[in-house]
């Protein structure tokens, strides 16, 4: 069916989120240099034009001064432009965004903006930003070159009247797409006699067992089976992300499922009712930790990394790195770390939550924008599209973020790999690197890309938890959902305000319900009913027929 295949295809669009760890060096990746870029010199400014182009930029305040950044300072050159920089807070950045917009003074450019595909559409039809198809079409090769590769990536970022009005960073990060994990500690395990659970009832097995029998040999009650964290504060840290899947598809977002093209709604269904009460069980046995509801990602790391015996059995989470230091190899204690694969539950259910990031935009031009502002800003965009750009954009320059690999270096699947970051010189800690965009603004960061840098082959050293990542996740990819909503639906123009309003509301009543019953505040037998038809109130009827809508693009 045309749109199972649209569906399926839009798993490859991993948003970047992602993502603090996505590997030894991806908090600090950065570099430049020579890599080969084909198309890259055709975007370059003439040199006969006069003076540079001035032209604003909103973006995320770093810990470094952008206007002193190298590739700032490289991109200013090569295309004959200048840069000034409005910042905002990390984290007020779509508020600051909205005040800017709603006051009508807002910059030329958004370089890191955060648009949804929503936004995209209001802003757009209202004019406030305008659409790129042409200047796409003159002045950037290389996302074209991509399109030519990827035609989904063109479908996705077409909204429904035919225009672009943004432009995404686009990551085919692996171990990204089926990030709602379990991790579990195998040396318990290994003392208790147990094999890692393969089914619900198993689990429950296994957390019991740690919880009464002392894995940790210390002689005292302080094991705690279970631990997670709210998604706020660690990549799908909540332990439903991973549990409710044994019973009935949780994509830990809009709480959507596909079947046969037709939308339906997970959180109101009597299998999800089975998997709050599966839940509760754990956490009334004192199975769950009780932090696992509030705490942030610095309280898990100091539940993993605390000195003298181990206290944690498992934690649902993307990465096991939360929990654990993995990045010092004289620290061993992550080594008996194992992935626990999907589970089985009560009635066969086995699925792994497929995550999709293509749900925000980064790059977007105003109307206030001049024709020259415009040129420059599509071709700064653009360059970050060739090899040459997206590895200097993202990872700085050649020999302090990054290097050519050498003979003999293998990317995570064991393949030659062209790039690498092993054996680069030290780095002052105290000296904040200001080379790149890391993290900031559209850039190709598809497979093809990610695929060219070299990882550790030993999954376990401080080097390898790329290799690490990507083989726990291989074991989540065959219970992949044969149809999942895609991320990247256009919500219709006239439904974008309501959808707004009405994901909001739902999403926030069903965790705040889910909270409840799994700690017993609320009871399933009795407040069941109740909780179902409070979604009456919330409109859900008109929340489903408004996605339902939008994927007949």
């Amino acid at each position: 069916m045309k749109k199972t295949l649209w569906v399926s295809l839009m798993v490859l669009l991993i948003g970047s989120i992602v993502l603090s760890a996505c590997g030894q060096s991806k908090k600090e990746d950065t570099g430049s240099a020579s890599p080969s870029s084909s198309s890259a010199a055709s975007a370059s400014a003439s040199p006969s034009q006069a003076g540079p182009v001035e032209v604003t930029f909103f973006a995320p305040q770093g810990k470094a001064p952008l206007e002193d950044n190298a590739y700032t300072k490289l991109v200013e050159q090569k295309f004959n432009a200048k840069i000034k920089w409005d910042l905002a807070p990390q984290d007020a950045l779509v508020d600051r965004r909205q005040l800017l917009l709603a006051s009508g003074d807002y910059p030329e450019v958004f370089l890191e903006g955060k648009f949804t595909n929503a936004d995209l559409m209001t802003y757009g039809k209202q004019g406030v930003l305008i659409p790129l198809n042409d200047l796409i079409d003159k002045y950037a090769p290389n996302i074209k070159a991509l399109w030519e590769k990827k035609p989904f990536l063109k479908a996705a970022m077409t909204a429904p009247d035919g225009n672009i009005y943004g432009i995404p960073r686009f990551n085919e990060c692996y171990h990204c797409t089926y990030s709602q994990k379990y991790w579990m500690n195998k040396e318990w395990l290994d003392k208790l006699g147990l094999k890692v659970p393969t089914t619900t009832d198993e689990l429950y097995t296994v957390l019991k067992a740690f919880k009464t029998q002392d894995p940790n040999g210390n002689h005292k009650a302080d094991e705690i089976p279970l631990t997670g964290a709210p998604n706020k504060f660690v990549w799908n840290g909540n332990i439903d992300a991973f549990l409710m899947n044994a019973f009935i598809y949780n994509d830990n977002d809009k709480y959507l499922t596909v079947s046969n093209g037709k939308v339906d709604f997970a959180a109101n269904k009597p299998e999800w009712k089975e998997g709050l009460a599966y839940m509760h069980k754990l956490y009334k046995e004192g199975l769950i930790d009780k932090a696992a509801f509030t705490q942030n990602d610095q309280a898990i790391g100091q539940l993993g990394n605390r000195e003298g015996d181990e206290i944690v059995g498992s934690i649902t989470t993307a990465l096991v790195s939360y929990l654990l230091n993995v990045g010092d190899d004289k620290i061993t204690r992550h080594k008996h770390w194992v992935i626990v694969p999907p589970l089985k539950g009560p009635h066969g259910v086995q699925l792994a939550g497929v995550w999709q990031g293509l749900g925000e935009f980064a790059f977007a031009i105003t109307n206030k924008a001049s024709e020259a502002q415009q040129i420059a800003a599509i071709k700064i965009a653009d360059y970050a599209f060739s090899e040459e750009g997206a590895v200097l954009s993202e990872y700085g320059t050649e020999g302090v973020g990054w290097k050519k690999a050498e003979a003999g270096e293998k990317n995570i699947w064991g393949e030659p790999a062209k790039y690498s970051f092993d054996n680069l010189p030290p780095q002052d800690p105290n000296v904040v690197r200001n080379d790149s965009w890391s993290l900031l603004g559209p850039k190709d960061m598809s497979k093809e890309f990610r695929d060219s840098f070299a990882s550790a082959q030993d999954p376990l050293s401080s080097k390898g938890y790329e290799t690490r990542l990507a083989q726990a996740t291989k074991q989540y990819e065959p219970y992949a959902p044969k149809e999942f909503y895609p991320a990247s639906a256009w919500i219709k123009p006239e439904d974008t305000d309501t959808a707004a309003q009405l994901t909001t509301a739902i999403k926030d009543y069903v965790t705040t319900s889910m909270a409840q019953f799994i700690l017993g505040n609320k009871d399933l037998d009795k407040d069941w009913d109740a909780y179902v038809k409070g979604f009456d109130g919330l409109n859900l009827t008109k929340y489903i027929e408004i996605y339902q809508n939008a994927l007949q693009k």
